[in-house]
């Protein structure tokens, strides 16, 4: 179920369950020149000389978003020491193992939902049930760049150093930001995502 919402002259802001599945089927969409997934929302801009925000609500509702073909994606393979300093607490909430952790963390397959926070921080869905734990109650003031850290239903890393309050699994020396790259960012919505121990 969507929920639409103006957004603007020649945007909406759409609310839904199912944000990469419509941020997908976007692209089909006559006049949308961009899309942007959140968490639960979607912004599809558009071009009013093709299309209007009547138009565009209706051809969102129409969606079959439960069948909307997932292209093949480019997997990123990233190397992680696990030596993040919540690791012990991690094993000790979820009732795991240190090892147990570290395998369930590196053996899933993880989808990049959408990037937020910081320019090159990308949400990636997949997370192991077992490892869904809260953010920490007080936030760190300092994360170190290339923290790979879990919260809630997501796994990320920290492009730079900046406070956060996810619990730090390891580290990775993958660049995730670039300004000069054609495409700035590493990790994209859509891409495929896996985490190799280092």
């Amino acid at each position: 179920m969507s929920r639409v919402l103006p957004y603007g002259q020649a945007a909406l802001l759409v609310e839904t369950d199912a944000p990469l599945a419509l941020w997908r089927a976007a692209a089909r969409l006559p006049g949308v020149v961009e899309a942007v997934p959140a968490a639960r929302t979607v912004l599809l801009r558009f071009d009013p000389a093709v299309t209007g925000e009547g138009a565009l609500t209706a051809a969102v509702a129409h969606l079959d978003l439960a069948h909307t073909p997932s292209p093949p994606a480019p997997t990123v393979e990233l190397e992680v020491r696990y030596d993040g300093a919540d690791l012990d607490v991690v094993a000790d909430e979820t009732g795991l193992s240190r090892d147990e952790v570290i395998g369930r963390h590196a053996a899933a397959a993880y989808v990049v939902a959408f990037g937020g926070f910081t320019p090159g921080f990308a949400y990636l869905t997949g997370l192991d049930q077992a490892l869904r734990l809260p953010r920490l109650a007080s936030p760190r003031t300092s994360v170190p760049a290339g923290s790979v850290a879990i919260a809630d239903d997501y796994t990320g890393i920290y492009p730079r150093s900046s406070p956060g309050g996810w619990r730090l699994l390891g580290t990775t020396d993958a660049d995730l930001w670039d300004a000069v790259r054609a495409e700035p960012a590493l990790l994209r919505p859509g891409m495929r995502v896996r985490f190799h121990p280092a």
